[in-house]
């Protein structure tokens, strides 16, 4: 056999996996289009009663709205006292502006200001909430990330889940907000219509077993039943060890019905691609099997790749034509479903390519930025400072 005819098979073979890749990644965005609709269609849990709760909120740095995205916390319809934690490592930290905003605007909240600067381990969120909850002053904590935005039934909901029997942490999915710019849009896309269609499919599988940085709601029984939270100071989805952690303890972990706005302000090519490859990365760690299989989340690259090694051929022509179709069904139904307006049409091409390529990438590396810091992750999820040298 020539070697002119050894790459014509290689291309074939080539050709034929990536399609039958594209056919499958077909049938699950579907699928993912019914399943989201289903998942946000539950009601969310009432409240038995209304306990205190301590919101906790870990800074950094002075971010894109962080005065709106904070104060979403302080005008909750929630009838029960709540205490507020907002903590940092530096006492020049410029988010302590934002802070100081929000006891101007809200002078009758009860704000707690913490500077702490011990840390124990490389995750310095985690040293962060560690510090901070020694100064809790109610036992549900509500540990939420500074990036979020909620509406002013977010609490209320979230307590009722936690309330239901066996729950012992509640954690909710969330949507991209964008700043402005092209890059900020595209970043929300891949989390809208790539990250929350897979776990929700994941969940209805039983392949999923995520718990959300973004928002989580655990108790201080919980919390001291799992040993604390300085055990996760080296993980670096330090999210889902916890989830996890709860699990192993008996309880179990509920996705409220509803989500919260996460914050995407990545205005260049470069700081999309590092964050979304740190996000990518934490999946990996967390789950390798389910990473490797979500290769099925991209069609339409796969379909791509399939018209470029059989040299055009129609079937794969019009396997990357039904790819864009059901890519743009998914994207109306999960609007839809999280009462967005449909919007993510027009940049859905470059953003499904864009995510194969971080995807591909995850692979290859075993080194993360966070925060304008460099680390190594280890195979087992641990991270380790890179230091320049």
């Amino acid at each position: 056999m020539d070697l002119q005819h050894l790459a014509q098979t290689v291309f074939v073979f080539i050709a034929a996996l990536c399609g039958l890749c594209a056919a499958a990644g077909i049938a699950y965005t579907v699928s993912a289009s019914l399943l989201v609709g289903r998942f946000f269609g539950r009601c969310a849990s009432v409240p038995k009663n209304y306990p205190g709760i301590t919101v906790v909120k870990p800074l950094h740095g002075d971010e894109w709205h962080l005065l709106e995205h904070l104060a979403s916390f302080l005008e909750q319809d929630y009838p029960g006292p709540i205490h507020y934690l907002f903590g940092v490592h530096d006492p020049e930290d410029a988010a302590l502006r934002a802070v100081d905003a929000l006891c101007v605007r809200y002078p009758e909240a009860r704000i707690t200001i913490v500077v702490d600067a011990r840390l124990y381990g490389p995750n310095r969120k985690i040293a962060n909430l560690v510090n901070m909850l020694e100064r809790a002053e109610y036992d549900i904590f509500c540990l939420a990330d500074s990036d979020v935005r909620v509406d002013r039934s977010y609490l209320r909901h979230t307590v009722g889940a936690l309330q239901q029997p066996g729950v012992g942490l509640v954690t909710s999915a969330f949507r991209g907000l964008y700043a402005p710019g092209f890059w900020p849009r595209v970043a929300a896309a891949s989390t809208n219509y790539h990250f929350l269609p897979s776990v929700i499919t994941g969940l209805a599988i039983g392949r999923a077993r995520p718990c959300f940085g973004q928002s989580i709601a655990v108790t201080r029984a919980t919390l001291l039943r799992i040993g604390g939270l300085t055990q996760f100071a080296h993980h670096l989805a330090e999210d889902y060890a916890i989830g996890e952690a709860v699990r192993e303890s008996g309880l179990s972990v509920a996705i409220a019905p509803f989500v919260v706005q996460h914050a995407c302000v990545e205005d260049t090519f470069g700081k999309l691609f590092a964050h979304e490859l740190r996000w990518s990365r934490t999946i990996r760690a967390a789950d390798r099997a389910g990473h490797l299989g979500s290769v099925l989340m991209h069609p339409f690259p796969l379909a791509l790749l399939a018209i470029m090694f059989s040299g055009g051929q129609a079937a794969t022509c019009a396997l990357a034509a039904l790819s864009l179709a059901v890519r743009a069904m998914l994207i109306c139904l999960t609007d839809r479903a999280t009462g967005q307006l449909c919007e993510g049409l027009w940049y859905m091409p470059l953003c499904d390519v864009v995510q194969f390529m971080i995807y591909i990438a995850s692979f290859f590396t075993s080194r993360v930025v966070w925060r304008g810091r460099r680390f190594r992750v280890d195979d087992n999820g641990m991270l380790a400072p890179v230091h320049q040298e």
